[in-house]
Protein backbone atom coordinates (compact mmCIF):
# COMPACT_ATOMS: atom_id res chain seq x y z
CA UNK A 1 0.00 0.00 0.00
CA UNK A 2 1.52 3.64 -1.08
CA UNK A 3 1.56 6.97 1.53
CA UNK A 4 -1.47 8.36 1.82
CA UNK A 5 -2.04 12.03 3.07
CA UNK A 6 -5.26 13.55 4.88
CA UNK A 7 -6.62 15.29 1.29
CA UNK A 8 -6.27 12.06 -0.34
CA UNK A 9 -10.20 11.09 -1.00
CA UNK A 10 -9.13 7.18 -1.04
CA UNK A 11 -7.69 7.35 2.61
CA UNK A 12 -11.69 5.65 4.09
CA UNK A 13 -11.72 2.90 1.94
CA UNK A 14 -7.82 2.34 2.03
CA UNK A 15 -8.53 2.01 5.72
CA UNK A 16 -11.71 0.04 5.47
CA UNK A 17 -9.51 -2.32 3.32
CA UNK A 18 -6.76 -3.15 5.51
CA UNK A 19 -9.44 -3.77 8.67
CA UNK A 20 -11.23 -6.27 6.53
CA UNK A 21 -8.23 -7.84 5.38
CA UNK A 22 -6.81 -8.44 8.75
CA UNK A 23 -10.58 -9.89 9.91
CA UNK A 24 -10.22 -12.08 6.72
CA UNK A 25 -6.46 -13.06 7.59
CA UNK A 26 -7.24 -13.72 11.24
CA UNK A 27 -10.43 -15.81 10.38
CA UNK A 28 -11.71 -18.85 8.88
CA UNK A 29 -13.74 -18.14 4.91
CA UNK A 30 -16.70 -15.83 6.07
CA UNK A 31 -19.78 -14.59 4.70
CA UNK A 32 -20.31 -11.03 3.81
CA UNK A 33 -22.55 -10.45 6.65
CA UNK A 34 -20.33 -12.17 9.07
CA UNK A 35 -16.98 -10.06 7.79
CA UNK A 36 -19.34 -7.02 7.89
CA UNK A 37 -20.41 -7.84 11.79
CA UNK A 38 -16.59 -8.28 12.74
CA UNK A 39 -15.07 -5.48 10.80
CA UNK A 40 -17.52 -3.27 12.15
CA UNK A 41 -18.48 -1.74 8.70
CA UNK A 42 -21.49 -1.71 6.47
CA UNK A 43 -22.30 -4.91 4.24
CA UNK A 44 -22.47 -2.79 0.88
CA UNK A 45 -19.00 -1.23 1.94
CA UNK A 46 -17.44 -4.77 3.23
CA UNK A 47 -18.75 -5.64 -0.16
CA UNK A 48 -17.16 -2.89 -2.46
CA UNK A 49 -13.95 -3.60 -0.07
CA UNK A 50 -13.75 -7.09 -0.85
CA UNK A 51 -14.30 -6.66 -4.48
CA UNK A 52 -11.36 -4.88 -4.39
CA UNK A 53 -9.63 -7.17 -2.99
CA UNK A 54 -10.35 -9.92 -5.27
CA UNK A 55 -9.01 -7.89 -7.78
CA UNK A 56 -5.35 -7.93 -6.67
CA UNK A 57 -5.85 -11.44 -5.46
CA UNK A 58 -5.56 -11.33 -2.08
CA UNK A 59 -8.99 -12.45 -1.35
CA UNK A 60 -10.51 -15.68 -3.04
CA UNK A 61 -14.16 -16.22 -2.95
CA UNK A 62 -14.55 -20.12 -1.86
CA UNK A 63 -16.72 -22.96 -3.65
CA UNK A 64 -19.67 -24.18 -1.69
CA UNK A 65 -18.76 -26.95 0.17
CA UNK A 66 -20.20 -30.32 -0.76
CA UNK A 67 -24.00 -30.65 0.23
CA UNK A 68 -24.37 -27.00 1.49
CA UNK A 69 -27.68 -25.91 1.25
CA UNK A 70 -29.79 -22.92 1.65
CA UNK A 71 -33.67 -22.68 1.86
CA UNK A 72 -33.54 -19.32 -0.23
CA UNK A 73 -31.41 -20.91 -3.00
CA UNK A 74 -27.67 -20.79 -3.58
CA UNK A 75 -25.33 -21.04 -0.08
CA UNK A 76 -23.83 -17.82 1.13
CA UNK A 77 -20.56 -16.44 -0.60
CA UNK A 78 -17.84 -17.28 1.52
CA UNK A 79 -14.46 -15.47 1.38
CA UNK A 80 -11.19 -16.10 2.60
CA UNK A 81 -7.49 -14.22 2.62
CA UNK A 82 -5.00 -15.52 -0.02
CA UNK A 83 -2.00 -16.40 1.70
CA UNK A 84 -0.75 -17.96 -1.64
CA UNK A 85 -0.78 -14.85 -2.69
CA UNK A 86 3.25 -14.37 -1.72
CA UNK A 87 5.61 -16.29 0.60
CA UNK A 88 8.37 -15.33 2.80
CA UNK A 89 11.46 -16.71 4.07
CA UNK A 90 13.36 -17.09 7.57
CA UNK A 91 16.53 -17.87 7.71
CA UNK A 92 19.34 -18.63 10.16
CA UNK A 93 22.81 -18.59 9.23
CA UNK A 94 24.51 -20.29 11.92
CA UNK A 95 28.11 -21.43 13.05
CA UNK A 96 26.93 -25.37 11.69
CA UNK A 97 24.36 -24.91 9.66
CA UNK A 98 21.91 -22.52 7.48
CA UNK A 99 18.28 -23.43 8.17
CA UNK A 100 15.22 -21.86 6.46
CA UNK A 101 11.28 -21.75 6.79
CA UNK A 102 9.23 -21.26 3.72
CA UNK A 103 5.79 -19.60 4.40
CA UNK A 104 2.71 -18.17 3.38
CA UNK A 105 1.41 -14.81 3.69
CA UNK A 106 -0.28 -15.59 7.07
CA UNK A 107 2.96 -17.33 8.84
CA UNK A 108 2.30 -20.75 8.30
CA UNK A 109 5.32 -23.33 7.49
CA UNK A 110 5.16 -24.75 4.36
CA UNK A 111 8.74 -26.09 3.77
CA UNK A 112 11.83 -26.36 5.86
CA UNK A 113 15.32 -27.36 5.27
CA UNK A 114 18.75 -26.96 6.36
CA UNK A 115 22.22 -27.75 5.61
CA UNK A 116 25.66 -28.72 7.44
CA UNK A 117 28.33 -26.02 6.98
CA UNK A 118 32.01 -26.09 8.74
CA UNK A 119 32.90 -23.27 11.21
CA UNK A 120 35.68 -22.86 10.19
CA UNK A 121 33.88 -21.81 6.30
CA UNK A 122 34.58 -18.77 4.93
CA UNK A 123 32.04 -16.45 4.29
CA UNK A 124 31.55 -17.72 0.14
CA UNK A 125 31.60 -21.44 1.21
CA UNK A 126 28.90 -20.27 3.91
CA UNK A 127 26.99 -18.02 1.35
CA UNK A 128 26.88 -21.02 -0.91
CA UNK A 129 25.49 -22.80 1.82
CA UNK A 130 22.68 -20.28 2.20
CA UNK A 131 21.62 -20.26 -1.53
CA UNK A 132 21.53 -24.42 -1.75
CA UNK A 133 19.14 -24.32 1.27
CA UNK A 134 16.90 -21.41 -0.51
CA UNK A 135 16.93 -23.09 -3.26
CA UNK A 136 16.06 -26.84 -1.37
CA UNK A 137 12.45 -24.97 0.14
CA UNK A 138 11.38 -23.12 -2.85
CA UNK A 139 11.68 -27.08 -4.96
CA UNK A 140 9.65 -28.81 -1.85
CA UNK A 141 6.85 -26.25 -1.70
CA UNK A 142 7.00 -25.99 -5.77
CA UNK A 143 6.91 -21.51 -5.37
CA UNK A 144 9.09 -19.65 -7.69
CA UNK A 145 11.39 -17.48 -6.06
CA UNK A 146 9.72 -14.35 -7.65
CA UNK A 147 6.89 -15.34 -4.96
CA UNK A 148 8.82 -13.83 -2.08
CA UNK A 149 7.67 -10.55 -0.78
CA UNK A 150 10.08 -10.45 2.20
CA UNK A 151 13.26 -12.56 3.16
CA UNK A 152 14.79 -12.37 6.88
CA UNK A 153 17.64 -13.71 8.03
CA UNK A 154 19.62 -14.28 11.61
CA UNK A 155 22.92 -14.53 12.24
CA UNK A 156 25.79 -14.11 14.82
CA UNK A 157 26.80 -10.43 15.26
CA UNK A 158 26.44 -6.84 15.50
CA UNK A 159 24.26 -6.35 12.86
CA UNK A 160 23.80 -2.78 11.18
CA UNK A 161 20.36 -1.00 10.17
CA UNK A 162 21.01 -1.64 6.34
CA UNK A 163 22.73 -5.56 7.33
CA UNK A 164 26.15 -5.05 7.52
CA UNK A 165 27.68 -7.14 9.89
CA UNK A 166 29.93 -4.52 12.58
CA UNK A 167 31.69 -7.01 14.72
CA UNK A 168 30.98 -10.91 13.98
CA UNK A 169 33.61 -13.20 15.66
CA UNK A 170 31.39 -16.41 15.66
CA UNK A 171 31.84 -16.92 12.00
CA UNK A 172 35.38 -16.19 9.87
CA UNK A 173 35.17 -13.17 7.39
CA UNK A 174 31.62 -12.01 8.70
CA UNK A 175 33.31 -8.83 10.50
CA UNK A 176 32.29 -5.88 7.72
CA UNK A 177 30.68 -7.97 5.24
CA UNK A 178 27.91 -6.46 3.83
CA UNK A 179 25.61 -9.33 4.36
CA UNK A 180 22.23 -7.42 3.87
CA UNK A 181 23.64 -5.62 0.26
CA UNK A 182 25.00 -9.17 -1.31
CA UNK A 183 21.60 -10.84 -0.60
CA UNK A 184 19.18 -8.07 -1.82
CA UNK A 185 21.09 -8.63 -5.25
CA UNK A 186 19.76 -11.78 -5.98
CA UNK A 187 15.93 -11.14 -4.44
CA UNK A 188 13.43 -8.63 -5.68
CA UNK A 189 11.83 -8.10 -2.41
CA UNK A 190 13.01 -6.53 1.40
CA UNK A 191 16.04 -8.70 2.76
CA UNK A 192 16.14 -7.96 6.80
CA UNK A 193 19.03 -9.43 8.46
CA UNK A 194 18.85 -9.00 12.07
CA UNK A 195 21.07 -10.35 15.05
CA UNK A 196 20.36 -13.90 16.20
CA UNK A 197 19.62 -13.49 19.65
CA UNK A 198 17.46 -10.69 18.48
CA UNK A 199 15.28 -12.97 16.15
CA UNK A 200 15.38 -15.39 18.34
CA UNK A 201 13.69 -12.85 21.54
CA UNK A 202 11.14 -12.17 18.86
CA UNK A 203 10.17 -15.96 17.98
CA UNK A 204 9.72 -16.37 21.54
CA UNK A 205 7.50 -13.46 21.85
CA UNK A 206 5.28 -14.87 18.54
CA UNK A 207 5.34 -18.72 19.34
CA UNK A 208 7.31 -19.84 22.20
CA UNK A 209 7.58 -19.23 25.77
CA UNK A 210 7.25 -15.63 25.77
CA UNK A 211 3.77 -15.34 23.78
CA UNK A 212 2.03 -13.67 27.29
CA UNK A 213 4.79 -11.32 28.51
CA UNK A 214 5.74 -8.24 26.40
CA UNK A 215 9.17 -7.56 28.94
CA UNK A 216 11.61 -10.70 28.10
CA UNK A 217 15.12 -11.15 27.55
CA UNK A 218 15.97 -13.68 25.66
CA UNK A 219 19.70 -15.60 26.45
CA UNK A 220 21.46 -17.72 23.27
CA UNK A 221 23.90 -19.48 25.89
CA UNK A 222 26.92 -20.58 24.41
CA UNK A 223 30.33 -20.07 23.59
CA UNK A 224 29.86 -16.61 23.29
CA UNK A 225 26.54 -15.80 25.00
CA UNK A 226 24.31 -13.36 23.80
CA UNK A 227 21.23 -11.99 24.13
CA UNK A 228 18.17 -10.23 22.71
CA UNK A 229 15.22 -7.84 24.62
CA UNK A 230 11.96 -6.86 23.83
CA UNK A 231 10.76 -4.01 25.71
CA UNK A 232 6.70 -3.98 25.80
CA UNK A 233 6.61 -5.72 23.29
CA UNK A 234 9.31 -4.45 20.63
CA UNK A 235 12.70 -5.46 20.22
CA UNK A 236 15.07 -3.10 21.52
CA UNK A 237 18.44 -3.19 19.19
CA UNK A 238 20.05 -0.36 20.93
CA UNK A 239 21.73 2.71 18.94
CA UNK A 240 23.99 0.74 16.80
CA UNK A 241 22.50 -2.78 17.10
CA UNK A 242 24.89 -4.03 19.79
CA UNK A 243 22.45 -4.12 22.86
CA UNK A 244 22.92 -7.79 24.44
CA UNK A 245 26.34 -8.55 23.61
CA UNK A 246 26.99 -9.86 27.02
CA UNK A 247 29.34 -12.21 26.34
CA UNK A 248 31.72 -9.27 26.09
CA UNK A 249 31.89 -8.63 29.59
CA UNK A 250 34.85 -10.58 30.28
CA UNK A 251 36.85 -8.01 28.21
CA UNK A 252 36.12 -5.35 30.97
CA UNK A 253 38.52 -7.20 32.95
CA UNK A 254 36.08 -9.17 34.84
CA UNK A 255 37.60 -12.52 34.16
CA UNK A 256 38.99 -15.60 32.64
CA UNK A 257 37.95 -15.44 28.64
CA UNK A 258 35.70 -18.82 27.84
CA UNK A 259 38.89 -20.68 26.55
CA UNK A 260 40.46 -21.07 30.37
CA UNK A 261 37.02 -21.28 32.14
CA UNK A 262 36.30 -24.38 30.04
CA UNK A 263 39.84 -25.62 30.32
CA UNK A 264 40.03 -29.29 31.84
CA UNK A 265 43.91 -28.91 32.32
CA UNK A 266 46.75 -25.81 32.33
CA UNK A 267 46.23 -24.85 29.03
CA UNK A 268 43.03 -22.79 27.08
CA UNK A 269 40.76 -25.02 25.88
CA UNK A 270 41.56 -24.97 21.89
CA UNK A 271 40.22 -25.27 19.73
CA UNK A 272 37.37 -23.27 21.03
CA UNK A 273 34.33 -24.33 19.31
CA UNK A 274 31.26 -26.02 20.34
CA UNK A 275 32.39 -29.57 19.84
CA UNK A 276 35.16 -28.86 22.74
CA UNK A 277 32.79 -27.33 24.72
CA UNK A 278 29.76 -29.96 24.29
CA UNK A 279 32.57 -32.37 25.19
CA UNK A 280 33.52 -30.70 28.66
CA UNK A 281 29.89 -31.12 29.10
CA UNK A 282 29.79 -34.84 28.64
CA UNK A 283 32.71 -35.60 30.94
CA UNK A 284 31.18 -33.13 33.53
CA UNK A 285 27.75 -35.43 33.18
CA UNK A 286 30.43 -39.10 33.71
CA UNK A 287 31.66 -37.70 36.97
CA UNK A 288 35.19 -35.76 35.41
CA UNK A 289 36.20 -33.77 38.86
CA UNK A 290 38.06 -30.53 36.58
CA UNK A 291 35.19 -31.00 34.06
CA UNK A 292 32.67 -30.53 36.19
CA UNK A 293 34.87 -27.77 37.85
CA UNK A 294 35.11 -26.43 34.44
CA UNK A 295 31.28 -26.40 33.91
CA UNK A 296 30.33 -24.58 37.24
CA UNK A 297 32.84 -21.77 35.90
CA UNK A 298 30.93 -21.50 32.61
CA UNK A 299 27.50 -21.42 34.71
CA UNK A 300 29.15 -18.96 37.01
CA UNK A 301 29.81 -16.76 34.14
CA UNK A 302 26.99 -17.13 32.09
CA UNK A 303 24.18 -16.24 35.35
CA UNK A 304 26.56 -13.57 36.01
CA UNK A 305 26.18 -12.15 32.86
CA UNK A 306 22.61 -12.74 32.52
CA UNK A 307 22.02 -10.73 35.94
CA UNK A 308 23.63 -7.64 34.53
CA UNK A 309 21.30 -7.76 32.36
CA UNK A 310 18.07 -8.39 33.77
CA UNK A 311 19.32 -5.51 36.61
CA UNK A 312 19.66 -2.74 33.57
CA UNK A 313 16.20 -4.00 32.13
CA UNK A 314 13.70 -5.64 35.19
CA UNK A 315 12.18 -7.94 32.33
CA UNK A 316 9.50 -10.19 33.48
CA UNK A 317 10.99 -12.98 31.80
CA UNK A 318 14.25 -14.70 31.05
CA UNK A 319 14.12 -17.44 28.32
CA UNK A 320 17.15 -19.43 28.13
CA UNK A 321 17.96 -20.61 24.65
CA UNK A 322 20.78 -21.95 22.39
CA UNK A 323 22.80 -25.37 22.37
CA UNK A 324 23.18 -25.19 26.67
CA UNK A 325 19.83 -24.75 26.69
CA UNK A 326 19.61 -28.47 27.32
CA UNK A 327 21.98 -28.78 29.51
CA UNK A 328 21.04 -30.14 32.98
CA UNK A 329 22.24 -27.57 35.84
CA UNK A 330 21.52 -24.27 34.25
CA UNK A 331 17.99 -23.47 35.17
CA UNK A 332 18.33 -23.44 38.77
CA UNK A 333 21.94 -21.90 39.17
CA UNK A 334 20.57 -18.70 37.11
CA UNK A 335 17.57 -18.79 39.19
CA UNK A 336 19.73 -18.83 42.44
CA UNK A 337 21.95 -16.49 41.68
CA UNK A 338 19.56 -13.72 40.20
CA UNK A 339 17.75 -14.11 43.13
CA UNK A 340 20.72 -12.97 45.04
CA UNK A 341 21.38 -10.47 42.78
CA UNK A 342 17.87 -8.59 41.24
CA UNK A 343 15.95 -6.38 42.84
CA UNK A 344 12.94 -8.20 41.75
CA UNK A 345 14.36 -11.98 40.16
CA UNK A 346 12.35 -12.45 36.75
CA UNK A 347 11.24 -15.69 35.96
CA UNK A 348 13.10 -18.26 34.22
CA UNK A 349 12.38 -20.79 31.69
CA UNK A 350 13.97 -22.33 28.67
CA UNK A 351 13.10 -21.91 24.86
CA UNK A 352 10.63 -23.62 23.53
CA UNK A 353 11.19 -23.33 19.97
CA UNK A 354 15.01 -24.53 20.71
CA UNK A 355 17.15 -25.13 17.77
CA UNK A 356 14.28 -23.44 15.27
CA UNK A 357 14.23 -20.14 17.35
CA UNK A 358 16.65 -17.92 14.99
CA UNK A 359 15.21 -19.16 11.89
CA UNK A 360 11.57 -18.88 13.43
CA UNK A 361 12.30 -15.11 14.18
CA UNK A 362 13.66 -14.26 11.17
CA UNK A 363 10.52 -15.65 9.17
CA UNK A 364 8.21 -12.89 12.24
CA UNK A 365 10.54 -10.21 11.36
CA UNK A 366 9.74 -10.92 6.88
CA UNK A 367 6.12 -11.05 8.02
CA UNK A 368 6.13 -7.62 10.16
CA UNK A 369 7.71 -6.28 6.73
CA UNK A 370 4.72 -7.54 4.81
CA UNK A 371 2.10 -6.84 7.11
CA UNK A 372 3.27 -3.02 7.00
CA UNK A 373 2.45 -2.76 3.18
CA UNK A 374 -0.69 -4.39 3.72
CA UNK A 375 -2.15 -3.22 6.54
CA UNK A 376 -0.45 0.16 7.57
CA UNK A 377 -2.12 2.93 6.81
CA UNK A 378 -0.09 5.75 6.70
CA UNK A 379 -1.83 9.56 7.45
CA UNK A 380 -0.17 13.21 7.30
CA UNK A 381 -2.00 15.71 8.79
CA UNK A 382 -3.20 18.28 5.83
CA UNK A 383 -2.65 21.06 7.78
CA UNK A 384 0.60 22.44 8.23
Amino acid sequence: MGRLTGGDPSLLRRINSSVVLRVLRDSPPLTLTDLARLAGLSRPTVEGVVEGLIEVDLVAECAPEEGETRKQGRPARRFRFRAEAGHLLGIEIGPHRVTALLSGLDGKVLAAGSREVAQSADADERLERFWLVVADVLEEAGVARGSLRAVGVGTPGIVEADGTVRLGTALPEWTGLRLGKRLRRSFDCPVLVENDANAAAVAEHWQGAATESDDVVFVLAGLSPGAGALIRGRLHRGFGGAAGEIGALHLLGRGAPPEQLLSTTDKPLQPLDQRAMTAVFDRAGQGDVRAREAVERFVERLVHDVAALVLALDPELVVIGGWAAGLAGVLDPLRRELTRFCLRPPRVVLSRLGEAAVATGALRLALDRVEEQLFAVEVEAAVR
